[in-house]
């Protein structure tokens, strides 16, 4: 049996042995990924607040007899089918940030690593959200299918991130109480989001216009306590630039650390007005935005805190000029003997 080609066999290594990135298609091939996790999310939120969650009624189905929508499942059906197909352009960016890091040189292992765990987070969040569909918008399966795709948003941003700068051992910007005080303000970021996924759990936006089970719990009473981190969040970020300035700390986690003050303002102050307003569709999904920009936020933070130089560049060649010799008698001109 006649052996199949390379290009068939492992596409990835034959092109990876052909060709390389340059630096700044590197970066924008992980920024790639970057964009589309934050417009997955953001367009799945889409599909509940415009109650399409169930306008493709099976799944990998849209219907029993078609796996595309069909004119008789209206907008709804459209919606929702154009949230799946929106997987595959996701699927392709990560695709190409795989490719694009494989194919680096000199090769990075540990970038490669975190690129391809992003496939597999979106693979797995794939068959989540079919579950999801399965079983007729279960709140517990739609907050874990968010928490798997702000998952993704995570390893693609740091994917991003490390893409931007070298692969030596990592040195320090901050004293460890500093490093501290910023993983305390991760967790509490972790516990907002959660929360997050609760107040839409128990409150109004099911994701469909039938009888969908809410999680039974008090919107108001989760609603004040996903407020209450949001407050921590802002006061241990408050604390952390005053604490940058104290120890005159350099130029990037100051920069990161008021960029996400600044993220936490704004989403902050959509997050009351839609409160206050009986939640409307279109400031949920604002809201909705914010939550992904205020976590990409925290990962720039997070990584801000050391430095690794910058990356090397496999693409540039040097080239050495070796100087013609110079006559005995120059010689001794140009030293004065």
């Amino acid at each position: 049996m006649p052996k199949l080609p390379e290009a068939v066999r492992n596409p990835i290594t034959y092109i990876g042995a052909r060709w390389t990135p340059t630096q700044r298609t590197l970066e924008r091939a992980t920024l790639s990924a970057v964009v589309m996790s934050v417009l997955i999310i953001v367009t799945g939120g889409a599909v509940r607040l415009t109650g399409s969650g169930l306008g493709c009624e099976t799944w990998p189905k849209c219907s029993e007899e078609s796996f595309t929508a069909t004119s008789e499942m209206g907008l709804h059906g459209a919606i929702e089918f154009g949230n799946r197909m929106l997987t595959y352009v996701l699927s392709a960016a990560v695709g190409w940030a795989i490719v694009t890091v494989r194919a680096a040189k000199p090769a990075r292992r540990q970038l490669g690593r975190l690129a391809w765990a992003q496939f597999w987070l979106v693979m797995g969040n794939a068959v989540i959200g079919g579950i999801t569909v399965l079983t007729e918008l279960n709140p517990y399966t739609v907050a874990g299918h968010f928490l798997l795709a702000l998952a993704l948003l995570t390893v693609s941003t740091m994917t991003w991130l490390r893409a931007r700068e070298g692969d030596g051992e990592p040195r320090p910007l901050v004293g460890k109480p500093v490093q501290q005080l910023v993983y305390v303000l991760g967790a509490a970021s972790c516990a907002l989001v959660a929360a997050g996924t609760v107040v839409t759990g128990s409150g109004p936006h099911a994701g469909d216009s039938s009888d969908v089970p809410r999680m039974p719990l008090d919107p108001e009473t989760v609603t004040q306590l996903h407020a209450s981190l949001a407050w921590i969040v802002v006061t241990l970020t408050v604390g952390l630039w005053f604490v940058l300035r104290a120890v005159d700390a350099p130029v990037g986690p100051r920069s990161r650390t008021r960029e996400l003050f600044l993220v936490l303002m704004a989403q902050g102050v959509i997050g009351y007005v839609q409160h206050f307003t009986d939640l409307p569709e279109i400031l949920v999904g604002i809201h909705l935005l914010g939550s992904t920009l205020v976590w990409i936020a925290i990962c720039r933070l997070v990584l801000s805190l050391r430095e690794r130089g910058l990356p090397e560049s496999g693409s540039a060649s040097v080239t050495v000029t070796v100087p013609a010799a110079v006559p005995e008698d120059e010689t001794l001109a140009v030293s004065g003997r």
